[in-house]
């Protein structure tokens, strides 16, 4: 297995209109930590252990960066709304891909610090994995 170096992930959004818009050159982390599953517990009157069924898959990500106003007026654009999604982690050859609604964009300052970003998106269907 070849590791990959985080330098050549790439990240791209739909923008407001809904065309692809890669901003990998505004980012500086991308956290896709894949999907979970809900569980519902199922125990009947006198188990002795507890019986859970598989319920729906459900994903997050987030990333953050150094702030531009190119990047403000693609993720400004967007919050709320759903579009596709492509992460490459490290450049490397898998991509994951999906729908996902933009929950939140956050622009943040300090004396003395760059001016960053994040945002928080919730997928939304299946994610691929090609």
């Amino acid at each position: 297995m070849a590791a990959l170096h985080g330098k050549a992930t790439t990240f791209s959004i739909d923008n407001s209109a809904g065309s692809p818009t890669d901003i990998t050159a505004y980012c500086d982390n991308v956290d896709f930590p894949g999907l979970s599953a809900d569980t519902a517990e199922v125990s009947a009157f006198g188990a002795t252990s507890k019986s859970f069924v598989v319920g729906l898959l459900s994903g997050t990500i987030s990333a953050s960066g150094p702030w531009d106003a190119t990047l403000d007026a693609v993720l400004a654009g967007i919050v709320g709304k759903a579009g596709t999604f492509a992460y490459v982690p490290g450049g490397g050859t898998v991509t994951y891909s999906g729908e996902a609604i933009c929950t939140s964009y956050q622009v943040t300052s300090g004396n003395g610090g760059a001016v960053t970003w994040s945002a928080s998106w919730q997928v939304t269907g299946a994610v691929g994995r090609e």
